[in-house]
């Protein structure tokens, strides 16, 4: 897994992530970018891949504060997407559903 599945926006350069990580050979992605995509995809896909090279150069770009803050809210952000994929829906529609549904509840209460 990667970085890709969460990302559907031709011509964009986010489109280049992809499976191949053709955001690593891009001019448009800063070395600082590159590398957290990379992390973001360790952690996603395969942590094996987070080596002491990998480590070395985070800590080039950025402190032990921001990769943990970086870490925390990749896993959180990729965790909820997997679970809305687990529920069939796309980014904003559970929302959508549960205001829906407050809405229909508190018709029937009369509040």
């Amino acid at each position: 897994m990667n970085t890709a599945q969460f990302v559907r926006v031709p011509g964009h350069r986010m489109a280049l992530l992809d499976g191949e990580q053709s955001y690593l050979q891009s001019d448009q992605f800063t070395d600082r970018e590159k590398v957290a995509l990379r992390y973001c995809d360790a952690i996603i896909g395969n942590p094996l891949h987070a080596d002491d090279a990998m480590w070395a150069e985070l800590h080039r770009h950025f402190t032990e504060p921001e990769l943990v803050e970086l870490g925390h809210y990749i896993g959180f952000m990729s965790g909820g997407q997997r679970w809305l994929l687990t529920l069939h829906v796309q980014h904003g529609e559970l929302a959508e559903s549960m205001c829906a549904r407050a809405a229909a509840e508190a018709g029937k209460s009369g509040i």
